[in-house]
């Protein structure tokens, strides 16, 4: 089965962040950083993209580690 991306995403209480693949969660942190730092090598890993979301939920950010096209990510 193939893996599936890596999202960062607040709470549903909006206190603090969560990691999560597949729908589940993986780890929740203080601060958006702190997932990103947790999520990245999960991502890396997995050979997945990094999805990263703002306080609105809306997708802020996507970092791919893997299955590239001929394009390449610029964003980092």
């Amino acid at each position: 089965m193939a893996k599936k991306n890596v999202h960062v995403v607040p709470k549903g209480s909006g206190a603090g962040w969560t990691v999560k693949q597949s729908g589940d969660t993986k780890s929740s942190h203080r601060t958006q950083q702190a997932a990103v730092d947790k999520a990245t090598p999960v991502a890396k890993r997995d050979k997945v993209d990094l999805v990263i979301h703002g306080k609105d939920g809306r997708i802020r950010s996507k970092d791919s580690y893997g299955n590239e096209t001929g394009r390449h990510d610029t964003e980092h």
